[in-house]
């Protein structure tokens, strides 16, 4: 694997002084978003339905490689983030945002977040191209391992490195450990392992190579949300290269997770937006005492404060995402428009993954309708990257106020 110097999203802890004014923010979307959106959301109403996703549940690949294969290659979306140099699009974390947001809608099982979003940001940030090229094509499928409940700032670091072993190549290292919990760990070639050491490191773990000799083992984990199952790793002297080292490696990593949770948000605001237009959908045809139960004052009263928290989720996502898209203008305002975000749409997303079960009634709650797979996906993405009060104390000191009451 070699390194070349690639564009670098800067990490959200440089210099929060003396840095230029950000532009004020874009919350609208560009015709370009618009024609990705389009393109995402006829590939997901032909192939990820939602009786085709809940069945997808019940098997053991639990991930939909085909699905994946169709979004990655053939539109264009695992090379989103990647310079075009490099094989990629060339494209934001704008445009990246908005295929989340279809993806949420459709509750689709595929690695986007943590391949094309989380693992390439961290490449992306240490400057290690060869890995991209593979990523840009979709021929390859990458990890960070980390738990997905972890936030940017509140990362354990549970993998180090162990002696090199008779034999080795030169560069080649030895990881020994466990990470608990790693999403979109089970379709992936390659795992980008923060590990300890003298310094702290960043490393590549070639999957199919490590587990071939008995060094990785990738235990899937019965998970709340299926549609992204959870997988426990551990590492037995496996053998990685590293990708970055030291401070870098510290910042790659922690840019990976700010920009998993910027993306995350706006998954959950698509999947909000889902749930709402179903629900209303549904209240409008559902009689009871000779009319629909949408007419009822107290479901219109529950619908239009939904509708309103909707609406902004929608703001707090299109603005992290625009933050993210401008990184380097002001990275400190990046840092707490993704905390601003993540609070916001988790609690949102639950919300209307809540009320789509309620007030859809007796069917609401059974396996045949969609609506557990809404509220599934809301509670484990709720958790996921932070939870909502981890990113409200992070606001509170990124915005120098008291820190929230736990």
């Amino acid at each position: 694997m070699s390194e070349a110097t690639v564009t670098q999203p800067p990490s959200p802890s440089a210099a929060r002084t003396g840095g230029r004014a950000a532009r004020p923010l874009d919350l609208l979307y560009s015709e370009t978003e618009t024609e990705l959106r389009a393109a995402v959301r006829d590939v997901l109403e032909d192939k990820a339905a939602w009786p085709d996703v809940l069945a997808r549940t019940e098997t053991p690949e639990t991930y939909d490689s085909d699905l994946w294969r169709t979004l990655a290659a053939e539109v264009g979306v695992a090379g989103l983030l990647i310079p075009e140099d490099l094989g990629g699009a060339g494209a934001s974390y704008r445009e990246a945002a908005v295929v989340a947001e279809e993806l949420g809608r459709s509750v689709a099982p595929v690695p986007f977040l943590g391949s094309a979003v989380v693992a390439t940001t961290a490449l992306l940030s240490a400057g290690h191209s060869a890995l991209l090229r593979e990523l840009a094509c979709g021929a390859l499928t990458a990890a960070l391992a980390v738990p997905f409940a972890a936030a940017p700032d509140r990362l354990a670091r549970t993998v180090r490195l162990s002696g090199a072993r008779d034999g080795d190549e030169p560069g080649i290292y030895r990881l020994t450990g466990e990470v608990r919990g790693a999403a979109d760990a089970l379709p992936a070639g390659v795992l980008l392992v923060p590990a300890d050491g003298v310094p702290f490191g960043l490393f590549a773990v070639d999957v199919a190579e490590a587990r071939a000799a008995g060094a990785l083992n990738v235990v899937p984990v019965v998970s709340l949300d299926q549609t992204r199952q959870l997988a426990d790793l551990s590492f037995d002297g496996a053998p990685a290269r590293q990708i970055a080292v030291g401070e870098q490696a510290e910042a790659a990593v922690h840019a990976a997770l700010v920009a998993g949770a910027g993306v995350l948000a706006s998954e959950q605001f698509g999947l909000a937006e889902r749930a709402l237009d179903i629900t209303v959908a549904y209240v409008k045809e559902r009689k009871q005492f000779a009319r629909p139960v949408g007419g009822f004052q107290a479901i219109k009263h529950r619908l239009a404060d939904l509708w309103v928290a909707v609406s902004q989720a929608r703001a707090a996502a299109r603005a992290a995402a625009d933050r993210l898209a401008r990184w380097e203008e002001d990275p400190a305002e990046t840092e707490l428009m993704v905390a601003l975000a993540k609070q916001a749409c988790s609690d949102t997303a639950l919300k209307a993954a809540q009320e789509m079960i309620q007030l859809h009634g007796g069917i609401g709650f059974t396996w045949e309708h969609p609506a557990h797979l809404f509220l599934k996906r809301a509670k484990a993405d709720s958790i996921g990257h932070g939870t909502a009060d981890a990113h409200r104390s992070s606001l509170a000191r990124l915005a120098n106020l008291p820190a929230p009451l736990a």
